[in-house]
């Protein structure tokens, strides 16, 4: 391979306009704002806190949705300036509240799956039950919540008029379709949490960064090409604030989630027990949206899919989104195509 310094200088110089530029425009940002939609705080329990979305738009249907997000996350991703799937869910008629999952600290360790569902989330239902004053609501879940969701109306179908989940596991025997899955056959599980007590957010970063290492570089080596673009470089940066907002993750919550779901796949053997009741997804009744990114690395469809078989709906339905993981929740299309979708879905139900 002959090298040319010419083209070499030349890209070292294209490099440092691009790097000024990056300078210029970053001296423009005052401050990083990652969410949007005005909310107000309703209810806490613990660390855990529900909040209401205001609204400025008509109310096309009264029961209201109550949204959960994986508790590995922040649920700030769902509300991202300019790419909002929350607004977008709002504007579209519904009338959303939000989870906050909280920031667990070591004191925490104790608290488990049973005191996530049976507990913060049904309070939280029976929250809304009452003070909009109907038998049943909406309820949504993403990724880990989807699976607690599921839960949840197996347990508790009465309470609910509809789950709509996002890229969530049900199957965990696919380890030959994502290396996550694998892992967790293999870790010392008791071992973390008798330890640590609560499992780090950076540990579990690091792990789901290892899924496709290549998007760690790529991802800095793409926005050097829009760096005098000060939309861009906000929602780069929105991305980048959020992924670093890691919360801990309870101990016993975590000890269970790895052995029970992703180590021994009870959810989708009817096998899993939580409160000393066993999980009936044939007793999951109610109308059900299953939504799947066609592209996800993190997620395969083939642990999503199978769910439809084992549930005891009579309305259901499956919704292939064209992309990845991250993009149902933030991408352009999704809030062309799919939030307008789920909301009608939604409604058609109300």
């Amino acid at each position: 391979m002959t090298i040319n310094p010419a083209e070499i200088m030349g890209e070292m110089a294209a490099t440092t306009q691009k790097l000024a530029a990056g300078y210029e425009t970053l001296q423009q940002i005052d401050e990083v704002d990652v969410t949007s939609t005005p909310k107000e705080l309703v209810w806490q329990s613990d660390f855990v806190k529900m909040y209401h979305y205001k609204r400025e738009t008509p109310i096309r249907c009264a029961t209201p949705v109550l949204v959960s997000f994986a508790m590995l996350n922040r649920q700030d991703v769902l509300d991202l300036t300019d790419r909002s799937l929350m607004k977008k869910l709002i504007d579209e008629g519904l009338d959303v509240y939000i989870m906050d999952w909280g920031y667990p600290t070591r004191a925490d360790r104790y608290v488990s799956m049973e005191d996530y569902i049976d507990g913060f989330m049904n309070d939280a239902v029976d929250f809304l039950r009452r003070r909009h004053k109907v038998d049943k609501i909406h309820k949504m879940g993403i990724c880990q919540a989807g699976t607690y969701s599921m839960i949840y109306a197996s347990l508790y179908p009465h309470k609910l008029k509809s789950l709509t989940t996002y890229v969530a596991p049900f199957d965990f025997s696919q380890g030959d379709k994502c290396m996550l899955f694998k892992w967790t056959k293999y870790i010392d599980v008791d071992a973390m949490v008798d330890t640590l007590g609560t499992i780090p957010g950076e540990m579990i970063d690091q792990a789901f960064g290892m899924l496709k290492p290549s998007m760690n570089v790529s991802k800095y080596i793409g926005i050097m090409d829009s760096l005098s673009d000060k939309d861009k470089v906000l929602n780069f940066l929105r991305m980048e604030h959020w992924k670093s907002d890691l919360p801990a993750i309870t101990g016993e919550m975590y000890r269970k989630y790895i052995k029970d779901l992703f180590r021994d796949n009870k959810l989708i053997k009817g096998e899993l027990e939580l409160g000393g009741r066993r999980v009936d997804l044939k007793k999951m009744t109610v109308p059900y949206l299953n939504i799947y990114a066609t592209d996800d690395n993190i997620i395969p469809n083939s642990s999503t899919l199978p769910i439809m078989s084992k549930i005891g709906s009579k309305d259901k339905q499956e919704y292939p989104f064209p992309g990845g993981h991250i993009g149902v929740f933030v991408g352009g299309r999704s809030q062309k195509e799919l939030a307008p979708a789920v909301a009608k879905w939604v409604i058609e139900r109300c």
